[in-house]
């Protein structure tokens, strides 16, 4: 199962208008998870009150996020 598929129970908050992990450790746990799928690094970036998962896709730098308790590339 890809985990863009796996659901995301993990507290978060709402920053304009983007739904992020609320604390460091449950994004680094994700990003650990996300960095084995995609076969690349990925970090944890702190944005506002939240925290976002970021890394790198096809050489784009992408940042992630949470959308209805499922990892979502933000916009």
């Amino acid at each position: 199962m890809t985990i863009f598929a796996a659901p995301v129970f993990d507290a978060t908050v709402i920053y304009e208008g983007k739904e992020l992990f609320k604390g460091r450790g449950a994004a680094s746990m994700w990003a650990e998870k996300l960095a084995r799928e995609i076969e690349s690094p990925v970090t944890v970036e702190k944005i506002g009150t939240g925290w976002a998962l970021c890394g790198s896709v096809d050489g784009a730098e992408c940042k992630w996020g949470i959308h209805g308790q499922r990892l979502m590339r933000l916009g």
